[in-house]
């Protein structure tokens, strides 16, 4: 295998991420999370059959050949996400070769979700490249398979560290944080440290109140409103209403201006079917845009306000979300991205874009848990998608005209 087969030149920003056990789940089912921050806004979903398995998976609109992807899992139930680390390779020295970044760990992550089924194929993949020379990477790579096991990699270019989440002398409460550093790398270095506190704080209260379920992260981490470093909570400042913009810094919460998707990816029990893998996916802002399930099918059909038509083409979700996005940050000279309007997002009226877009979410996840639960034929999964089509692009054309 060749190196430079494998990286493409796709560059990741900043994101955040949790690793849960199913030790820990209200279900017995482990699961990756991923916020993905990029200056690239425009990212949609795809099915593709890769050399030896099909899968679903977060890519670029603009990369048409999806030669880099950012998150996803297998037919197989293997699933794989990402966060740049930024710190594992250490500090440039002047006059030595710069260390190799996260830029290519899109193009690693489609061939391992082309070839691998068990964390144990990763570790070989990681393995066989560093066989070859550095790994050309810098990042927390998040892991999870159909036989229950769930871990981070951090891997830089000398090679890789496991963090097993289901190991309770690294993961004592089952669950593991990673923003934009490694733990094994120079901690000098780190970055991501308020979003880590604030992911951190949420999983271990959720820990305790044995609430660590899909559900709460996928909606309520991709918007949470309370700062890590400062405590201050949004949700305390809220306006009576959206008559008049009100202004508040937004910088480094979890959900961030560059925030383009998030995906959380529900694995299964050991014994269950691989199939029952579930991607639950945000396409686009999550402030203004809902989850919706992705199951691999035969036909590789999915929803078609979360992909497109034709390659380079905008996600139907996507263009609602980056329309009602423009009302939350509306200033466009000088920082006017680190402000957000508040008060189009929440209000005590409820009129905010978050209020209005959380009870099309309820009533889409509502509708899919009864397919999670089942074994989920195809023609039932297309069903949904159908319904799930229609009610998006009717609930977010009301919501437009508002």
């Amino acid at each position: 295998m060749s190196a430079a087969l494998l990286w493409g030149a796709v560059y990741s920003n900043a994101c955040t991420s949790i690793i849960v056990s199913g030790k820990v789940t209200p279900d017995g089912r482990p699961y990756i999370f991923k916020n993905r921050d990029t200056h690239d806004q425009n990212n949609l979903a795809i099915q593709l059959q890769g050399s030896r398995y099909r899968f679903i998976a977060i890519v670029a609109a603009k990369d048409s050949l999806y030669k880099s992807v950012w998150s996803g899992h297998n037919e197989v139930g293997f699933a794989i996400a990402n966060t740049a680390a930024y710190n594992l390779n250490g500090k440039h020295v002047p006059g030595k070769p710069r260390p190799q970044g996260d830029e290519n760990d899109g193009s690693l992550m489609r061939k391992a979700l082309e070839t691998c089924r068990t964390l144990a194929d990763f570790e070989h993949l990681l393995d066989s490249i560093k066989a070859q020379g550095p790994i050309p990477s810098n990042s927390n790579f998040a892991v999870l398979d159909a036989e229950g096991g769930v871990a981070y990699y951090e891997t830089g270019n000398k090679g890789y560290v496991k963090f097993d989440a289901n190991d309770p002398l690294v993961a004592p409460y089952g669950f593991i944080v990673r923003t934009n550093h490694g733990m094994s790398g120079e901690r000098s270095m780190d970055q991501g440290i308020e979003r880590y506190m604030a992911m951190s704080d949420y999983a271990t209260r959720a820990s305790y109140a044995n609430d660590l379920g899909f559900e709460n992260i996928i909606r309520k981490v991709t918007r949470y409103l309370k700062h890590g470093l400062t405590h201050i909570d949004l949700n305390d400042l809220q306006p009576q209403d959206d008559s008049q913009p009100v202004y508040y810094p937004f910088r480094d919460f979890i959900p961030r201006n560059l925030t383009a998707s998030a995906q959380l990816i529900q694995g299964v029990k050991k014994g269950e079917e691989p199939l029952r893998t579930t991607a639950w996916t945000i396409v686009g802002c999550p402030l203004t845009t809902v989850a919706i399930p992705l199951w691999i099918t035969a036909n590789g059909k999915l929803p078609d306000v979360v992909t497109h038509q034709q390659p380079g083409q905008q996600a139907k979700l996507v263009e609602f979300g980056l329309e009602l996005k423009r009302q939350l940050f509306p200033i466009e000279r000088g920082n006017g991205q680190d402000y957000i309007n508040l008060a189009r997002l929440i209000n005590h009226s409820g009129t905010g874009i978050l209020q209005k877009i959380e009870p099309i979410e309820t009533e889409i996840i509502r509708r899919a848990k009864g397919i999670s639960q089942s074994d989920k034929p195809d023609n039932e999964i297309s069903e949904f998608y159908r319904w799930v089509e229609k009610y998006i692009k009717e609930q977010y054309s009301l919501l437009l005209q508002i």
